[in-house]
């Protein structure tokens, strides 16, 4: 079952992958006229009630497959209102092959006639609420047909991820959905499930399309992005600073750290962006526990471990304050030692690399492919979300399993490690812990490979920290 979000999401990784939506979309019209072909015999009348994005551009196509049939296209708007590029030439198709078309820019003119079968291609599964005019007024008149109707993807004004009609909509009789199942059809016996052509590895791994959910309210107010607390520092000053700046660069609104009184004025210089606040001593200990947890309370994720060091004081703290925490955090370097012996209602992302999943107690496999399974297992033994760090990265909470191919050997380099906790953590303040995860490292290896391709290796942490922004908001595109 895939929601509307990701399945767009898929779609974009698809492109990248090299199979263009034209060709997804030439596949889902011949689906459609399938579907057209099992419900009447050849001759039979056919109307199709298309909108103006891709889902009116599958029914485009339909119409080309269905040449036994007497077939009108009535397009709900204007011609240059069509907001799909593919989705127009299909339509420029259908007129200079003299098929059989309508404009309508009235809905109160559609005149569809008695059709033996009419094809729902109104709306599509990004579209929510209720229909408004003139789709509002389209939906009702298919209704009063008595034809046997396909709807294309979902029913229009059917909500695809909750199912709900807020408003009027498409009584069908079919469902020609792609690719997998939505939410709103899993408990219709109408459904069919197209297979389009869109390759498993569209959804294993990270891509552009994942970038999508990046997307901004224009009405957004600060702190909508996240405010992330970095915990770190002591033995290690550059660490915390580099997670901060990351989570700042990945579109965190406000970074605070916690670090240890020595080292607060080093971390600070790094950076007049920082917001830094002193903890007595020189290292994290547990008598520093319930002023973090206070600090914590008032931000939207946690990052927990780098620079902290090994010593035995600080891995208690750390564990003393994942067992009274209840937010979202992402655990990084020495920190993840604690994490598998602690019982916390925390909502984890844990990044260690090979050899600290080994001291987690995790698996070790060379193949990508047998790690990402063990991963996913002990994950689910976990019970909570890694993100293991390699060549190909590895992200499961257990159940979801997603690689990312970004990066290069010249990201060995020490500190991205500490860029990729604060970019995830800049994710996990507004998204899911395996989308967070997914991105956080999409766009630090990718951030990793434009700096490689610019200078060659020799790169610095703070090299991919400055290249952060394009890898995630100039690269949706790419």
């Amino acid at each position: 079952m895939i929601g509307s979000d990701r399945m767009a999401a898929v779609d974009r990784n698809a492109e990248a992958l090299g199979v263009p939506r034209k060709q997804l979309m030439e596949s889902s019209g011949n689906a459609v006229a399938r579907e057209v072909r099992s419900a009447a015999e050849p001759g039979a009348s056919v109307a199709v009630v298309a909108g103006r994005g891709n889902n009116g551009g599958d029914a485009f196509v339909a119409a080309r497959f269905l040449d036994d049939y007497d077939v009108t296209v009535h397009l709900l708007g204007r011609t240059e209102s069509i907001n799909s590029t593919i989705s127009r030439e299909n339509w420029n198709a259908l007129r200079q092959g003299d098929y059989e078309t309508e404009v309508v820019t009235d809905s109160r003119t559609l005149a569809l006639g008695d059709p033996d079968v009419l094809v729902d291609a109104l709306l599509g599964t990004g579209v929510s609420g209720a229909p408004r005019e003139p789709e509002a007024t389209a939906v009702r008149s298919i209704n009063d047909t008595g034809a046997t109707v396909v709807a294309v993807d979902v029913p229009s004004g059917v909500d695809a991820d909750t199912g709900e009609t807020p408003g009027v909509a498409v009584d069908a009789d079919r469902v020609v959905t792609f690719h997998d199942t939505k939410p709103a059809l899993a408990d219709r016996d109408d459904v069919t499930v197209a297979d389009i052509g869109i390759p498993d590895a569209a959804e294993l791994f990270v891509g552009p399309g994942d970038l999508q959910q990046l997307e901004r309210d224009p009405h957004g107010h600060k702190g909508d992005f996240g405010r992330v607390l970095v915990v770190g520092g002591g033995p290690y000053v550059g660490a915390p600073a580099l997670s901060a700046q990351a989570a700042l660069r990945a579109g965190a609104d406000l970074a605070f750290l916690a670090v240890p009184d020595e080292v607060a004025g080093d971390v600070q210089g790094f950076s007049e962006n920082l917001i830094v606040d002193g903890l007595v001593g020189t290292r994290l200990v547990p008598e520093h526990v319930p002023e973090l947890l206070d600090r914590a309370a008032d931000v939207d994720v946690v990052v927990l471990g780098p620079g902290l060091g090994d010593a035995d004081t600080t891995l208690a703290a750390v564990e003393a304050f994942l067992a009274d925490f209840d937010g979202r955090a992402v655990v990084d370097a020495d920190a993840l030692q604690a994490v598998p012996g602690v019982e916390t209602d925390a909502k984890l992302v844990c990044t260690p690399h090979q050899g600290e999943l080994q001291q987690m107690g995790g698996p070790s496999a060379d193949d990508w492919r047998d790690r990402a399974d063990a991963v996913e297992a002990f994950a689910a033994e976990l019970g909570h979300t890694l993100l293991v760090k390699g060549a190909h990265d590895v992200v499961s909470d257990g159940e979801t399993t997603r690689v990312n191919r970004t990066g290069n050997p010249g990201m060995t380099v020490g500190g991205t490690g500490d860029v990729l906790a604060g970019a995830t953590a800049a994710m996990l303040s507004t998204q899911d812990p395996v989308p967070a995860a997914s991105v956080g490292a999409y766009a630090t290896g990718d951030a990793g490979d434009r700096v490689v391709d610019e200078h060659g290796y020799g790169l610095l942490a703070t090299d991919v920290l400055d290249a952060l922004p394009d890898a995630l908001w100039g690269g949706r595109d790419a």
